[in-house]
């Protein structure tokens, strides 16, 4: 199948597990070439002191693309967040996403699929502003449009300036508020029947997932109820599950709404007329996502068991 589009992925891979999930269904999918893999932070209050999220990141990232056949590995992000008005501290994945973008030797169009905070993204903006005619922004992240926010969008709060600095830039944008994010449900029945039973890597993403879910309520002494959010999988729907006769994710309702910047409490500000709109996805085909995602795990396990790969069954889970 030709190649339609290249992707980067940029994601928290060692936060939620609903990005290991994306990064396996990504790299299955042959219609687009991930072209770098990089792990990225999360906001310094998620996580208990002395953790290094982004290390564990990329090791969980590097464990799925072995499993999914990949030779990738990811590229580590950056630990600290954006200060307001700083230079842009060095960073071999912002340099990585420079290259790719600045290529010459391709015409293929490029996505940026980032389910976390836009820190890699926005440094190598103010490195190479020119990227921001090469680059389609497609992210998981922001709050709705529709009412005021109470706080700052989780995704957000990863590097709220990183954020106000790409809304702030001319980069095309389409976005995947928390609204629509949310709505990407499926139940643990669902991954038990569909995604458990499809060889390793459907068994390590789904023990992963339960492990994450016990561990927070285990924390937080609550209930996460029966369901799941596959809130980051929208990042393969929209780049690589594209129409057919054209290439365009035509099966999720959205809108063009005028670009907005991001204001220090997560709000939206007044709209900015010298910068082009965003494409804001307010509904999902999750029939087309998730059948997706389990049938194409499926036939890698299925492949992987006929030609008696060696995947690590027995691996142990951080």
């Amino acid at each position: 199948m030709p190649v339609r589009a290249r992707v980067i992925i940029d994601n928290d891979f060692g936060g939620d597990p609903d990005g290991l999930f994306q990064l396996a269904h990504h790299v299955l999918c042959a219609s687009t070439e991930v072209v770098l893999v990089i792990a990225s932070r999360v906001a310094d209050a998620m996580i208990a002191p002395g953790r290094d999220i982004v290390a564990e990141g990329v090791e969980a990232a590097d464990e799925v693309l072995e499993m999914a056949g990949s030779r990738l590995r990811a590229l580590p992000g950056s630990r600290a967040a954006l200060g307001a008005g700083a230079a842009p501290p060095e960073s071999a994945a912002a340099d990585a996403i420079v290259a790719e973008a600045m290529r010459a030797d391709t015409a293929l169009p490029l996505f940026y699929a980032a389910g976390g905070g836009l820190t890699a993204l926005a440094t190598a903006y103010l490195i190479e502003p020119r990227i921001a005619e090469r680059v389609t922004l497609v992210w998981i992240g922001g709050h709705g449009y529709d009412a005021p926010p109470d706080n700052v969008e989780f995704n957000t709060s990863a590097d709220l300036v990183a954020a106000q600095v790409v809304f702030r830039s001319p980069m095309a944008i389409w976005q995947v508020p928390e609204p629509t994010y949310g709505q990407c449900l499926v139940s643990w029945a669902e991954l038990d029947r569909d995604i458990a039973p499809s060889g390793a890597l459907g068994s390590y993403l789904v023990e992963r997932w339960r492990r994450f879910t016990q561990g927070i309520e285990r924390r937080f002494h609550t209930s996460l109820g029966e369901c799941a959010v596959l809130g980051d999988s929208p990042l393969v729907l929209l780049t690589s599950l594209q129409g057919t006769f054209r290439a365009e994710p035509s099966s999720s309702p959205s809108r063009e709404l005028p670009r907005r910047p991001i204001q220090d409490d997560g709000s939206y500000g007044p709209p900015a007329t010298d910068l082009p709109p965003v494409r804001v996805f307010t509904g999902i085909d999750m029939r087309l996502m998730y059948a997706d995602l389990v049938a194409k795990l499926a036939l890698a396990g299925g492949d992987a068991q006929q030609e008696g790969a060696h995947v690590a069954p027995g691996r142990t889970l951080k």
